[in-house]
């Protein structure tokens, strides 16, 4: 008997379909220093593979969307219901991959999620290797890249003048960038009241600016030649990356990039028209074109936009359609919106389950309103069970930290200082509203008043009453809490 000879992933990818495999290979080499880019690669990926599932079938696709894609194959029966599954997942990680900051992700879990996205990739082709080659998949091994990483990019970028490079490196310095801005958000509400308040916040803070202009430098470098690294330089103008805003250089550049077909741009450039800028008028017409531009090439920022346009107009059933696109693609405002117009029957049938699902997908995925929302209900449902209280609180300090939601602060510590969450906690209860008022507009300071009130006048009648030292000093620190100005 011969030995079987184990082949190698990039292999293995290849004997399954030969186009695949660029986007295999820069999926997998961008994993560990761009894994934004890896993902995108995945989404590419996923995209070439529901063409191939459909060569050879009596199929025309209807859509260019990759989720109308996979249910058209699967409602064909031309595939089953693990391997929609498995396209879905690897869809949706295409979209966190692409906008990492709008689902919260760290730098470590976007990583993670890139590796698991070529594990599943992997896995996927395996399990439809007899389906489209006729033969066994055969064994093969994992072989570990060497990575494309950001020292060789700097080298080509440098000292190759490579505008690709330059891009890459921009974008894995945005990347990092907006993560720690999201970083520095969630520890103002974390360390306020403590002696590290300022210290950490400001150390973290000037990082995420240094890394922005870093960014920036490195897009306006590649901008020349490079129309994805155009629409980056213009974004970074138009939010002061390098610290001096110019809104309207900003602007034509993502208008350039829009011409040059930048899905991306298009999608920017539709929003401008929608609501007006400092360069371009709200015009509807144009609105629509660019938006829907960018919604074939599965922007789905700009097919939630579509939708809001044709609500404006009061096109429900239409604003309904593309809303439900964009949630369907994995947008989590999307997810949210659909989920309000389900609740009120705009445009569709009024749905309370669907409606519930759907903001239930969109705060998984870290949409502020939806996880206020769920939060809400779960601690005002007399059937919620102990793991929804605790998915309740978790949510409420999301929102707390990334939204500086003053209706969560309030929300959050009336829970605590009422037990609601099955522990009475003055102090954090004191923090939240003191940190509440920091942020409340005068309406929200109108509700505070009378439930700051209540809650000093609790800890001075518990005082009176208690003996325990560990008590005391807590309920001491949740009355300093309440004479902070």
């Amino acid at each position: 008997m011969g030995t079987q000879v184990v082949i190698l992933d990039s292999e293995f990818i290849q004997g399954f379909s030969a186009p695949l495999l660029d986007d295999y290979l820069s999926a997998k080499n961008y994993v560990r220093d761009v894994p934004t880019q890896s993902l995108l690669h995945i989404r590419s990926f996923t995209h070439k593979l529901t063409e191939l599932l459909r060569q050879g079938k009596e199929v025309s696709f209807t859509s260019p969307n990759l989720y109308d894609r996979i249910e058209q194959l699967n409602q064909k029966r031309l595939i089953d219901v693990k391997t929609t599954r498995a396209l879905h997942r690897l869809r949706a990680d295409g979209n966190r991959g692409a906008h990492p900051e709008k689902y919260h992700l760290t730098q470590e879990q976007l990583l993670a999620l890139a590796q698991k996205a070529i594990k599943d990739v992997l896995a996927l082709v395996e399990h439809l290797y007899p389906k489209v080659t006729g033969r066994e998949a055969p064994e093969y091994r994992y072989e570990v890249s060497d990575s494309v990483t950001v020292k060789e990019l700097c080298y080509r970028a440098v000292m190759e003048d490579d505008p690709k490079a330059q891009y890459l490196v921009g974008i894995s310095f945005k990347t990092k960038a907006l993560m720690l801005k999201e970083q520095e958000l969630a520890l103002v509400e974390q360390y306020y009241g403590t002696e590290n308040d300022d210290s950490v916040v400001k150390e973290v803070a000037q990082k995420a600016s240094d890394t922005f202009a870093k960014a920036a430098y490195w897009f306006a470098l590649a901008a020349p030649t490079h129309m994805e690294a155009l629409y980056e330089h213009g974004v970074s103008l138009i939010h002061g990356y390098q610290g001096e805003v110019d809104t309207i250089k900003g602007e034509a550049a993502i208008a350039a990039a829009a011409a040059a077909g930048v899905v991306n741009a298009m999608a920017l450039l539709g929003y401008f028209y929608l609501v007006g800028s400092e360069s371009f008028k709200p015009d509807l017409a144009q609105a629509k074109h660019f938006l829907q531009l960018a919604a074939d090439g599965e922007q789905t920022e700009a097919m939630a936009n579509l939708g809001v346009l044709h609500y404006q107009q009061n096109d429900l059933a239409q604003a309904y359609h593309f809303i439900s696109k964009a949630a369907q693609a994995g947008y989590p405002h999307a997810q949210y919106h659909l989920a309000l117009m389900l609740a009120n029957g705009e445009g569709c049938q009024r749905d309370p389950i669907a409606s519930e699902h759907w903001m239930a997908e969109a705060a998984e995925q870290g949409q502020l309103d939806a996880m206020f929302s769920r939060a809400q209900h779960m601690l005002h449902d007399d059937n919620t069970f102990d793991s929804d209280l605790t998915q309740a609180e978790h949510y409420l300090r999301e929102v707390i930290k990334y939204g500086h939601s003053v209706p969560a602060m309030i929300e959050l510590s009336m829970a605590l200082a009422d037990g609601i969450l099955g522990r009475i906690d003055v102090v954090g209860a004191a923090a939240l509203l003191n940190l509440a008022r920091r942020h409340a507009n005068q309406k929200e300071a109108d509700i505070i008043q009378p439930l700051w009130q209540s809650l000093a006048l609790q800890i001075d009648k518990v005082l009176d009453v208690t003996r325990d030292s560990a008590e005391i000093h807590s309920l001491k620190r949740a009355k300093d809490l309440l004479t902070l100005t």
